[in-house]
């Protein structure tokens, strides 16, 4: 089962994002930083029916099994330059800014997390040379946590859902912590803000990368920091139609869209797309999602885990999260011609980490060829 929903309450993006090359500016001087790919997959656009379908490919981001710390990075620095004094004048490279940051320690970075986003955190706090508490909801995957742990944060988890988290989280606020999460709440908006601007840098990837123009942007919705960046890069540069993916248990930007302001879809939250298990939309972000995105999708854990198998076929790993974008797609494909994708359709699609959870993926996948 599935649901697709055209979005008609579109009105002009809101002036509080507009993201811009910057991040990608900074991101270019972290270790190990490179370009992800877009990759054609020819055969599964003539399955899809699609005229061209190009996934980017997140399962290897600076060495981590994901897009998280573009957003993770940004977010932080800007709150080290901004808020705590750090000077960014003409620094080079990372062990540059870890001297700047000397008069600040001892200092902390705090974040709620369902995985991908705790470890960029504490990955960050490791390059900086700061401690870092991460929360995670009941159920997260052991593999998850132990590679928090692995980057040199303690792991905490917390009774009750990812928002339990988050709230958790928030308490770690103060002089010498720093709290970087990826959704807000009144009082916490201008980290949040800073992470959607950091994942500008896949699209200005997207943009180098392209051959052609691309008409269809399908990218997967948690709290919706990654789609808010999506909408406003497209939708201010170009004419692409986006659509956002969530699971069907826990399809809170649809949801809110519907009811015309942020709404929360209580837990339990049990979906395999995991990174996707949120029961509200961020508010810094739900306007520009209400704004600009074109359709919303919400799937059954099955459309994930067949799309995880399809992108194996084609030389990608990507995990449940992951695979959420091409889920929604073939959803959508299979159930609606109002979209207007088809044969004449040029798709990117986000694929948005790799196998986060070997175990899970060795199951879905690997057993079931």
């Amino acid at each position: 089962m599935s649901i697709v929903y055209l979005n008609e309450s579109h009105s002009p993006l809101p002036s509080t994002l507009e993201i811009n090359e910057a991040p990608w500016a900074f991101h270019r001087k972290l270790p190990d930083y490179e370009p992800t790919p877009l990759v054609p997959t020819p055969a599964l656009a003539q399955s899809l029916g699609v005229g061209e379908l190009l996934v980017k490919d997140e399962s290897r981001r600076f060495g981590m099994p994901s897009f998280k710390l573009l957003g993770a990075s940004w977010a932080t620095y800007r709150a080290l330059t901004e808020q705590y004094g750090v000077d960014d004048a003409d620094w080079a490279d990372i062990p540059e800014l870890r001297a700047r940051c000397e008069a600040l320690r001892p200092f902390t970075l705090a974040a709620a997390t369902d995985g991908n986003h705790g470890r960029a955190v504490a990955r960050m706090a490791a390059l900086l040379g700061f401690e870092c508490r991460v929360f995670v909801p009941q159920g997260t995957a052991r593999a998850r946590i132990c590679a928090i742990e692995s980057e040199g944060a303690s792991c905490t988890v917390v009774e009750g859902d990812y928002d339990a988290a988050v709230a958790r989280s928030a308490e770690e606020a103060g002089p010498q912590t720093l709290v970087v999460d990826d959704t807000s709440w009144p009082g916490y908006e201008e980290i949040p803000r800073f992470v959607i601007e950091g994942y500008a840098t896949i699209f200005y990837e997207i943009e180098a990368q392209l051959t052609g123009a691309v008409d269809t942007v399908v990218v997967p919705l948690g709290v919706g920091a990654l789609g808010a960046a999506a909408v406003d890069f497209f939708k201010r540069k170009t004419s692409a139609r986006v659509i956002g993916v969530e699971p069907l248990s826990c399809a809170c930007v649809l949801q809110s869209i519907r009811a015309g302001e942020v709404t929360t879809v209580p837990g339990p939250h049990p979906s395999i797309m995991a990174g996707l298990n949120c029961g509200t939309p961020s508010p810094i972000a739900f306007p520009t999602l209400a704004a600009g995105l074109d359709a919303l999708v919400a799937i059954e854990d099955s459309f994930a885990e067949q799309s995880m198998r399809s992108l194996a076929a084609a030389g990608i790993t990507s995990g449940e999260t992951g695979a959420a974008a091409l889920g929604g797609l073939s959803a959508a494909m299979a159930s609606s011609t109002e979209l207007g994708i088809g044969r004449d359709s040029h798709v990117v699609v986000l694929s948005t980490e790799g196998a986060t959870d070997p175990e899970s993926y060795r199951r879905i996948v690997t057993d079931a060829r």
